[in-house]
C-alpha cells in the first residue's frame, strides 16, 4: 500500500487510509464497488475496499523479487493497516542464544499482569522470507492485551539467506529457551502456547510437533496456516489472484524457503503430510474464506480432529489472507482477532485444568461449529 503515494510520509498515508475506512458504510460501498460473491461467500466490505485501494495504488503483497526490498516495503507499510501502537503494553527486546547466532525477540507484557502468567510464543507470517517482529508488533500487542498473556515474538531466520529448516530450528530453540528462562520471563513454563499466522502458523504447528520431550506447549493458535507445500487445492485456484495473497507470491516464497522440491514433503515443512497428529496440543485454527490457503488449513483441522485432538476450526467467510495484521482499519478484521484472543484465553484456562472431554463430531461439519465447541 506504500504505492498510494511514495512521496507522502507514511503517517499521512495512514491517516488517509484510516479516514476512508471510517466513512459511513454506504460511502465505503460506493468506493469499493458492487458486492463480490465467490464460492457461496460474500467478500467483507472492508476487505473489498482494501483490495480496491491496493489495486489503485498498483502495489502487491510481493512487489519485488528482492527479499531485502520486499521486507523493507512490508515493514514500512505496516502502519497503514495495523493502526496506532496498542497500549498499555510494555515491550522490550531480547536476544535468544542459538548455535547459529542470537535470535532477536520481543517480549510483550500487558499492564497489571502478575508473575507466573501464561506465555504465547508468536511466530510472524511472511512466507518464510519476509516479516519481522516489527511488522507484527501491533498484532502481538493486541493478543497480549486482549488475551491477558505475555507474548514472545520471535525473529527467526529468513530465506533465502537461511532456507528450510533454519526457521524450524530457530522456533524450537525459542520454545526451549522460554521454558528454561521461565523465571526471568515471569511466566509459568507449564502454560506456554504457540501461535502464528500463515508461515508463522506453520511454524507454530511444526514446533508443537517437535516438542515431544520435557515441557510441552499446551495450546496452538494458528491464523490461516500454510500446512502443505505440495497442495493443489480448489481454494488455491479460486483465490490465487486478486485477493491479496497470490499464486505468484506463494510460488516465490516457496522457491526461497525450499529451493529443493524434494524437501517439500518433509512434515517439518508440510505438517499436513505427517503420519501421526495425535500428539498435538488443543488448537484454534482460523481460515479466511477468500484465501488460497483456506482448504489446506481446513483439511489439517479435520485430520487433527480425526486424530483425537481437541480443535476449533473457524472460517471467517468474508475475510482475506493477512487479516490478523489489519486490525487498524476494518471492524471485521478486529472482530476476528478479538475472537482468536478469546479462544487463546479459553484454551489456556482449559489447559490449566486439563484437556476437555472428547466429543464425537463428524469432521465434515467442523466449519459449522462456533468458537467454544472443542472437537475430537
Amino acid at each position: 500500500m506504500a504505492g498510494l503515494g511514495d512521496s507522502i510520509p507514511m503517517r499521512w498515508q495512514a491517516k488517509v487510509v484510516r479516514g476512508l475506512f471510517a466513512l459511513p458504510r454506504p460511502v465505503r460501498r460506493l468506493l469499493a464497488g458492487k458486492p463480490v460473491w465467490l464460492d457461496g461467500q460474500q467478500l467483507d466490505l472492508d476487505a473489498q475496499l482494501l483490495l480496491k485501494l491496493q489495486k489503485l495504488s498498483g502495489t502487491e503483497l510481493l512487489n519485488s523479487t528482492s527479499a531485502a526490498r520486499a521486507r523493507a516495503s512490508l515493514d514500512a507499510s505496516r502502519e497503514l493497516v495495523s493502526g496506532e501502537p496498542i497500549q498499555p503494553v510494555d515491550a522490550r527486546d531480547l536476544l535468544i542464544p542459538s548455535p547459529e547466532g542470537d535470535i532477536r525477540a520481543r517480549l510483550y507484557r500487558p499492564a497489571r499482569l502478575p508473575e507466573g502468567s501464561p506465555l504465547l510464543i508468536y511466530f510472524h507470517g511472511g512466507g518464510f522470507a519476509i516479516g519481522s517482529v516489527d511488522s507484527h508488533d501491533n498484532l502481538c500487542r493486541f493478543l497480549a492485551k486482549h488475551s491477558g498473556v505475555r507474548v514472545l515474538s520471535v525473529d527467526y531466520r529468513l530465506a533465502p539467506e537461511a532456507p528450510f529448516p533454519a526457521a524450524v530450528e530457530d522456533c524450537l530453540t525459542a520454545f526451549k529457551w522460554a521454558v528454561a528462562e521461565a523465571d526471568s520471563l515471569g511466566i509459568d513454563p507449564k502454560m506456554i502456547a504457540l501461535g502464528g499466522d500463515s508461515a508463522g502458523g506453520n511454524l507454530a504447528i511444526v514446533t508443537a510437533q517437535q516438542a515431544t520431550s520435557g515441557a510441552r506447549p499446551i495450546f496452538v493458535l494458528a491464523f490461516y496456516p500454510t500446512v502443505d507445500a505440495t497442495a493443489d487445492t480448489a481454494s488455491r485456484k479460486l483465490f490465487g489472484e486478486g485477493f491479496f495473497l497470490t499464486g505468484k507470491a506463494m510460488d516465490w516464497f516457496m522457491e526461497q524457503y525450499a529451493p529443493d522440491p524434494d524437501t517439500r514433503t518433509d512434515p517439518r515443512m508440510s505438517p499436513l503430510l505427517a503420519g501421526d497428529l495425535s500428539g498435538l496440543p488443543p488448537m484454534y485454527l482460523a481460515t479466511a474464506g477468500f484465501d488460497p490457503l483456506r482448504d489446506e488449513g481446513e483439511q489439517f483441522a479435520q485430520r487433527v480432529a480425526e486424530a483425537g485432538v481437541p480443535v476449533v476450526l473457524r472460517r471467517h467467510e468474508g475475510l482475506i489472507h493477512g487479516y490478523a495484521s489489519m486490525t487498524g482499519i476494518g471492524q471485521g478484521f478486529r472482530d476476528a482477532v478479538f475472537e482468536a484472543a478469546g479462544a487463546l484465553r479459553t484454551g489456556l484456562a482449559i489447559g490449566r485444568n486439563g484437556r476437555p472431554r472428547r466429543k464425537s463430531v463428524d469432521p465434515a461439519e467442523l466449519h459449522d461449529y462456533p468458537v467454544g465447541n472443542w472437537l475430537t
